[in-house]
């Protein structure tokens, strides 16, 4: 044979061997086919990415006119790395098979209606690092394998059917943001990710008091929501002291006691506390003013007693201010008042004297003078 015919056979052997290589493992593709066919067919209009899905074509080909024109991103070396499907309605499960896909990085099926548990296989995604399974129909408990997933920054879990966490949570080492709002989560928080920056888990069922070990460690956490849920108890100290707190929402809950000492990180950046509609009596934490950057503070429709301290009205980074539906007396402090005051809010419905109906924070009117004299046993204070 001629050197110039062996050079052609040669070249030819790299170009149909550089096209197989070009083709995803089949391992890929046959975890997309077990994934699209684990959805109903009903439920995947012919406009939708799923729709396009037609695995007579490469899943990774480009440029993609007519077949996978959405729905799945994949790698340099034709590996699926993303899977976000359109909000189109898609019923079924999610089939353990996705574990097949052992490059992706990003799995997010929100807004659709997905059902059944959270196969225990995507623990198989060593890459993955945002899973977002929101506002789906998924039930039962989530996994423990998934704890293993070391590389996972976001979890996010709302709007589903979600009714336990496992107890080694704290083992999602890399978890940034978890989202377990508006599910079906009972009793108390196990130990979170260490290194959490925001955690959310409106509207569940969560009870029992605050406990100091799920929040050991957090020294990053910036964003606490546990509004509407049963939680109870005393809000110690310790957790107005967790070094990076921004935000707190703790709204519509069954907390009784707040504690806050005097020893309150000077450096704190908490912003903005919402302890609102619980039931917590006794005096307006003073210790509330001691917060170098606090700019909002709710305290509406619990059950404070006594006067509003002074030290609300001259904390100069203080713009929105809510302390209506309380049992608070006296006079309000002068300085909310002053031609300088930039605070909003409302101190209505409380038992206050002299709060001026000119000022937009007293546009709620107080309560009635009989409701008074019974909170405070029958004698009206002043």
């Amino acid at each position: 044979m001629s050197k110039s015919r062996t050079s052609v056979f040669f070249f030819l052997f790299l170009f149909l061997l550089s096209s197989v290589q070009s083709i995803p493992p089949s391992t890929d593709i046959l975890a997309l086919q077990a994934f699209k066919a684990a959805i109903k067919p009903s439920s995947i209009p012919s406009y939708s990415c799923l729709g396009s899905w037609n695995f007579t074509t490469d899943p990774c080909s480009v440029p993609r006119v007519t077949h996978f024109t959405c729905g799945l991103s994949c790698s340099s070396g034709n590996r699926v790395t993303e899977l976000t499907l359109d909000p189109a309605g898609y019923t079924g499960t999610l089939s353990p098979l996705v574990s097949k896909l052992t490059q992706l990085v990003t799995l997010d099926l929100q807004n659709n209606n997905f059902y059944g548990p959270i196969p225990s296989s995507l623990s198989s995604l060593p890459n993955l690092k945002n899973l977002v399974l929101r506002l789906n129909s998924f039930s039962g408990s989530v996994p423990p394998s998934l704890t293993s997933l070391k590389s996972l920054l976001s979890l996010d879990l709302s709007h589903n059917l979600i009714s336990g966490l496992p107890n080694s949570m704290n083992e999602l080492t890399s978890l940034r943001r978890l989202d377990l709002s508006y599910n079906k989560l009972t009793g108390s928080l196990p130990k979170l990710p260490p290194n959490l920056l925001e955690l959310a888990a409106k509207a569940n069922s969560l009870s029992g008091p605050l406990l100091k070990s799920s929040f050991y460690g957090l020294n990053q956490l910036e964003v606490v929501e546990l509004s509407e849920n049963s939680l109870f108890g005393t809000i110690e100290t310790w957790f107005f002291q967790l070094p990076s707190l921004q935000q707190i929402d703790m709204a519509n809950n069954s907390f009784t006691l707040v504690k806050i000492s005097n020893v309150v990180n000077l450096n704190s950046d908490l912003v903005a506390v919402d302890l609102g509609f619980n039931k917590i009596e006794g005096y307006l934490p003073v210790n509330f003013a001691i917060f170098p950057r606090l700019s909002s503070l709710t305290l509406r429709y619990n059950k404070f007693r006594g006067p509003i301290p002074l030290q609300y009205s001259k904390k100069a980074t203080l713009k929105r201010l809510y302390l209506d539906g309380n049992f608070l007396n006296g006079s309000p402090p002068a300085g909310f008042f002053g031609r300088e005051t930039s605070v909003t809010g409302s101190l209505g419905d409380n038992c206050l004297q002299k709060c001026p109906i000119s000022s937009q924070l007293c546009l709620k009117s107080q309560k009635s003078t009989s409701i008074c004299q019974q909170a405070y046993g029958g004698k009206p204070k002043s």
